[in-house]
């Protein structure tokens, strides 16, 4: 038997990531980096969180990708298609104004979503997500297969559109 399998870590326990005593929000208990194509078993919510980066790919392999995402107030993501890819996204913290459509200038389906909401976001529709809140939005995106190599760390939205321009 292949040991890789084996040598996984269960961020769960690491650093009383999971102690339900432990209230300090402010601790990062992990590195946020890819883990990827690893098995790992983290605290989500915890790990969407803590990041204050516009995009931060945490985990990548060969069919699907997770990424966390930091939005600032008034900022977006920005309208974008990804024709050979569907989308899932969870807002952790804050408040968005989520918009779909078949057109980039006709995002038809709109909704306003909060903690807790799931935005499914099927291939080839047009799609943006804005800020709506005074903090912070803080979600996680699963891409399957992925959209962005992995390792990918975006401090800014600038630097999120400066690489995909060269891309």
């Amino acid at each position: 038997m292949n040991r890789r399998y084996f040598n996984y870590r269960n961020y769960n326990n690491h650093n009383n990531y999971n102690n339900h005593n432990n209230h300090n929000s402010h601790n990062n208990p992990i590195p946020l980096r890819d883990y990827g194509p690893e098995p790992l078993v983290v605290n989500l919510e915890k790990a969407a969180e803590h990041n204050n980066n516009f995009r931060l790919a945490l985990w990548t392999g060969r069919n699907l990708q997770l990424t966390l995402m930091s939005i600032r107030p008034g900022e977006d993501i920005g309208v974008e298609m990804h024709p050979n890819l569907d989308q899932f996204i969870r807002i952790e913290d804050g408040r968005a104004l989520v918009m779909m459509g078949h057109r980039r200038d006709m995002l038809h389906f709109q909704s306003r979503v909060g903690e807790g909401y799931a935005v499914i976001v099927p291939s080839g529709t047009w799609h943006n997500i804005v800020n709506i809140g005074n903090e912070a939005l803080k979600l996680y995106s699963i891409y399957a297969p992925p959209a962005h190599p992995r390792g990918t760390v975006h401090r800014t939205k600038a630097e999120a559109e400066a690489a995909e321009h060269y891309r």
